[in-house]
Formats: C-alpha cells, sequence, structure tokens
C-alpha cells in the first residue's frame, strides 16, 4: 500500500497548485496575486463571486433546492446546497484529479471573489464527484450555494464577471417546483444475477486463499424504474431523515447517503473516517447490542477494518503530521447496519488542497482491498460491471483548498438521458473468512437505504 501511495503523492504534485506565499490572505488578494504569476488559459471561465452571510436560516437545507437538478452535501442542519450552473469541467483518465485541481485552480484565481465570511463553503465553491476507476469526473460550479455550519449561515452568487450579481433575497427566491414521488417502481437485475456473484465472490476468496491478495471489495448494482421522472430532491428527503448520521449528496444524477468521510480539510486539520466491517441492525436493543458485540469480536471484520485504517493512515502520513490513530474502532449505528468506524485525524505539514489529498487516499482498502493493484485487478476480472462514480470520492471543494469529499456509498445513479432508470450499488469487503452467501445478505442490507428513499 506504501508503494501506492507513493504512486498517488506524484498525482499530488502535478495536482497542488496553490502558492504558499498567499496563504492566509482574503479570496480577492489571493485571486489578485495568483493572476500576476501566469497567464490563465482561454477556456477557464470569468466568474463573479459574492458571499453575503445570512443573518438567520431556518428548516432544512433540502426545501431549498428548487429541482432536481441541484447539488447537495448535507448532514444534520449543516452542510452546503447549490442549484444552476456557471461552469462545469469534465475530467478523464488516470490524471483526473490533478486535472481538476488545476482546472479548479486557474477558475479560482481568475474570479473576482467578495466573500467577507471567509470559512469553509464561502466564496467560490464547487461540487465534486469522481470515477472510482479512470472515467468521467465532474466538477460544477452553481449559480446560487447556500451553507450553514457553526450556528453560520450564507448565500454565495457566483456569475460571469460581466453580469451583476443578484441579492441575496433574489438568489433565495427561486421558483420551487412541488416535490414528486416515484410512481410505480419496477426492480430489475443489475450486471449479474445473485448467483453469479456469488461465485464472484467464492472464487475472490480462493484467489485470497492462495495468497494473491489480502482482501477485495466486490460491488454489485441493481436497476429501478418508475412510470415518472425520478425528484432526486424527494429521495434525499427521505435519506436524511432516516440517516442523519450519513451526508447526503447529490451531483450530476448521483444522490445517497454515505456514512463515509473520505476526507475533510479546515485549514490545516484533516480527517478522514473510515467504515469497514458491517452487521445488521437487532430487531430489539438486546438483540442489537448482542449484534454489536458479535462485530467488535469478529476476527474477520476486524482484519477487514484494520487494512481500510492502515492504508488512510499511510497515505495521510505523506503530508500530515500529529497523526492520531484509534487503537480500536468504535460502533457506529446507523438505521439499517453497524459499522467499526475508526476516524483518523492530522495536521497538514504542507498546503495541498482537500482535492490532491482525495488522490492520494483514492481508493482506499475499504472500497478496493489491498494491495491496492492487485485489488483493483481482482475486480476488474470478476466484478463484470462498470462502478462508473460509484465509491469514488464526492462532495464539495472552496477556493481555499478546503472541502469535504465522502465515499459515494449508499447511492444511485440517475440515467439522465431517461430520469425514469436508476442504477443502485453496494459492495462487500472480502477477506479468507467471507461466505458468499452472508455477503449477498450483507450487500442486499446496504442497497435498502436506496430502495427506502425510492418508496420502499
Amino acid at each position: 500500500m506504501l508503494q501506492g501511495a507513493t504512486r498517488h503523492a506524484g498525482v499530488i504534485a502535478v495536482g497542488a497548485a496553490w502558492p504558499h506565499a498567499t496563504r492566509g490572505y482574503p479570496a480577492r488578494i489571493m485571486s489578485t496575486i495568483a493572476v500576476a504569476e501566469e497567464p490563465l488559459p482561454s477556456s477557464v471561465p470569468l466568474l463573479r463571486v459574492r458571499t453575503i452571510e445570512l443573518p438567520a436560516l431556518g428548516g432544512s437545507l433540502l426545501d431549498l433546492l428548487p429541482s432536481p437538478s441541484a447539488f447537495s452535501w448535507v448532514r444534520g442542519d449543516s452542510g452546503l446546497v447549490g442549484w444552476g450552473e456557471s461552469a462545469r469541467a469534465v475530467v478523464n483518465g488516470r490524471e483526473r484529479f490533478s486535472r481538476a485541481q488545476r482546472w479548479w485552480s486557474d477558475v479560482v484565481r481568475a474570479a473576482d471573489i467578495d466573500d467577507p465570511v471567509h470559512v469553509p463553503g464561502t466564496g467560490a465553491v464547487a461540487f465534486a464527484s469522481f470515477a472510482f476507476e479512470p472515467g468521467r469526473s465532474v466538477l460544477v460550479v452553481p449559480s446560487v450555494v447556500v451553507g450553514r455550519s457553526g450556528g453560520r449561515a450564507w448565500v454565495t452568487t457566483i456569475v460571469p464577471a460581466d453580469q451583476p450579481s443578484p441579492s441575496a433575497d433574489a438568489a433565495l427566491a427561486t421558483a420551487r417546483e412541488p416535490l414528486a414521488a416515484p410512481q410505480s417502481v419496477q426492480w430489475g437485475e443489475g450486471t449479474r444475477d445473485n448467483k453469479s456473484w456469488q461465485r464472484a465472490v467464492a472464487e475472490a476468496v480462493e484467489r485470497i486463499n492462495r495468497g494473491e491478495l489480502d482482501k477485495v471489495v466486490l460491488a454489485r448494482d441493481i436497476v429501478a424504474t418508475t412510470a415518472n421522472p425520478i425528484d432526486t430532491r424527494f429521495l434525499m428527503q427521505r435519506l436524511a431523515e432516516r440517516y442523519p448520521e450519513c451526508w447526503t449528496f447529490l451531483v450530476d444524477g448521483l444522490v445517497g447517503a454515505t456514512p463515509e468521510l473520505l476526507v475533510r480539510r479546515r485549514g490545516d486539520v484533516v480527517t478522514s473516517r473510515v467504515l469497514a466491517g458491517t452487521i445488521r441492525r437487532g430487531s430489539s436493543a438486546a438483540l442489537d447490542l448482542n449484534l454489536g458485540e458479535e462485530l467488535l469480536a469478529s476476527d474477520k471484520d476486524q482484519q477487514e477494518h484494520e487494512y481500510a485504517v492502515t492504508s488512510v493512515a499511510q497515505a495521510l502520513s505523506a503530508h500530515c503530521t500529529d497523526l492520531d490513530v484509534p487503537d480500536a474502532p468504535r460502533l457506529l449505528r446507523l438505521a439499517n447496519v453497524q459499522h467499526l468506524a475508526t476516524d483518523v485525524t492530522g495536521r497538514l505539514a504542507d498546503d495541498v488542497p482537500v482535492l490532491s489529498l482525495a488522490a492520494s487516499l483514492h481508493p482506499t482498502a475499504a472500497v478496493c482491498g489491498t494491495p491496492t493493484e492487485r485489488a483493483a485487478g481482482v475486480i476488474r476480472a470478476l466484478e463484470g460491471m462498470d462502478r462508473s462514480r460509484y465509491a469514488g470520492p464526492v462532495g464539495w471543494i472552496d477556493g481555499r483548498g478546503d472541502g469535504e469529499l465522502g465515499i459515494a456509498l449508499r447511492c444511485g445513479k440517475v440515467d439522465l438521458a431517461d430520469r425514469r432508470r436508476i442504477r443502485l450499488f453496494a459492495g462487500c469487503g472480502i477477506v479468507s473468512g467471507s461466505d458468499p452467501a452472508s455477503e449477498l445478505a450483507e450487500s442486499n442490507a446496504k442497497l435498502e437505504p436506496m430502495r427506502y428513499a425510492l418508496g420502499g
């Protein structure tokens, strides 16, 4: 894994474009300094960015979204939502993170930014969603972003530089389409049927027992179709209500509620939440407690979790000091399952933005396996499907290098060419003690949140 982290560190060097000398300056000054250093590509949009603090903002952030074509990263009463589109970048290939960082750095340097609030999530903001493997990844700069954190709320408007900025009231007064529940949901098999997927799990266990690798994560998909176009706002409302511990996200048709935070950067403080090892919830408090104790005592799940924590700690050690890695995981209880969870924290020793930290971390052992390259090869050989942006980083980034990027789990990808169709995904960590039938049951438990969101 350390070899993999070194390989990704090379990507960070390509993608990190933040000059150390500008650290700590307001965004407008930072933009002016950077513009003087090098000419901007002609394709970079010129944007006017204005952030205004709101004296009060009640209710759910999700209630503000005017239509399904929106953006979200919300947990509880905090987070960011956005709508409209002022700029977009589509990046592909192994260098997708560094290409995205270069484009975003150029956009921020060119922008006219007025940000008196100056906290993570204000000023220039983009929502991002990356493919698990080299493939179509997107960054979108909305026209309006509304945020709330630490008791403060704000609205940011982002428009072409030759247009006037709307007032906060005008930005928030966008007409809201009524919510629409999915109608006549029909379920179908995905890329593989259940028996075929279990055979793939059994083959993975054989490869592990032969010593080819230690762990691999195999995913599967199912398909849902509805009689009417899917309103992703309806799905997010149900997910946020049922899974308040998770981050409810929506970026370019990818919608879900993930419990796993790949990386958060706030100034020089970095956090990553690792989840690996899963068991169902019990039907009573006593059974629930017994199942949690069973998970904590499981050698198979503890081994799977240790691989994931080690991969994150090694990747962050290249950029952080004072790493805090707890000796043992804790239980994270969600509405449908319990996970082994570990929060790894550290302080930045250099000035890399959150997007470059994500490049060094992805893919973790929690969604790929270990050793990374061998696990990725087994996934290609046995999984039999295109993950697209499932299990890739998703979230938001700002113009100071701060941001939050989760792992796109417990999610579905709406077909933007036919919004009546959505693919749902779930994956399981396979180690030497894995049983195909048990892994299928675990994957079904992980599909439950999106089934519920669709009205199931």
